[in-house]
């Protein structure tokens, strides 16, 4: 069935997709920052679900997650957030979250929530492609999302076709094994890996991310890869100054 996410890699290069944390820089900012992104170019959201102990991240999102958690985000909240999100964007939504959150508040009623207010995928982490196959596929296919999965320079062939057969949205192709906001070393780890990765011939097509921070660095991953996922350098963008629409601005004005 097709979703948001394969339409638009189906019609579009060069995507553009965004990383934020829900309810960061303040609890009621997260559909604001949604429409604001929107209205500025981005072609695919990210919305992070905040937790206490995030997978991969680096400094910059672990802060925002605890501020998030502070000011009160919950998975509950969030959900109430984005009912209404439909009548404003159109875009592909992906809930990004570590599994913790969703099981503590049901795998099934997490993804049946997902589907009510009409997101398109997720992206877990922190959650095993074969755990992901044997307790977790059923349900999520059962409501019309996309798992999206993550492949490193670290991943084996076999994984990596295991991923590619057990998904239908896009492969989450991470640059450089660091963390997040990290980027030593981005272009010739980044260049090698997708090398390898295009020998493969896979089904799914690759968005990238880890280490693309601005348009130099979003063109050079685009030029192997279907685009570029920004996490870190537009967290810290939005905590710049108190008004947050200004900073969305201010940061999307460069890939005009």
């Amino acid at each position: 069935m097709e979703n948001r996410i394969n339409n638009l890699l189906n019609t579009k290069n060069n995507i553009l997709s965004i990383y934020f944390t829900a309810g960061y820089p303040e609890l009621n900012d997260t559909v604001d920052v949604i429409n604001e992104l929107v209205e500025n170019g981005a072609d695919l959201l990210e919305i992070g679900v905040p937790f206490s102990d995030p997978v991969a991240d680096g400094p910059t999102i672990q802060q925002s997650n605890t501020k998030a958690i502070e000011n009160g985000m919950t998975v509950k909240l969030l959900f109430d957030q984005l009912k209404d999100i439909r009548k404003s964007v159109s875009v592909p939504l992906i809930m990004m979250s570590s599994l913790n959150p969703i099981i503590q508040y049901g795998f099934e009623n997490f993804c049946k929530k997902c589907k009510e207010i009409d997101v398109d995928g997720l992206i877990i982490p922190d959650l095993p492609v074969e755990e992901y196959i044997s307790n977790y596929k059923s349900i999520v296919e059962a409501n019309g999302l996309r798992n999206i999965i993550l492949v490193t320079p670290a991943s084996t062939d076999e994984r990596i076709r295991l991923v590619d057969e057990n998904t239908d949205g896009f492969i989450y192709m991470v640059s450089s094994s660091s963390t997040t906001g990290e980027n030593k070393n981005f272009t010739s780890d980044f260049e090698s890996f997708a090398g390898r990765l295009k020998a493969m011939n896979l089904k799914n097509a690759l968005i990238t991310g880890f280490g693309i921070k601005d348009k130099k660095s979003f063109e050079q991953v685009c030029q192997f890869s279907k685009g570029g996922i920004i996490g870190s350098a537009f967290v810290k963008a939005i905590g710049e100054s108190s008004d947050v629409r200004e900073n969305i601005r201010k940061f999307m004005s460069q890939f005009e």
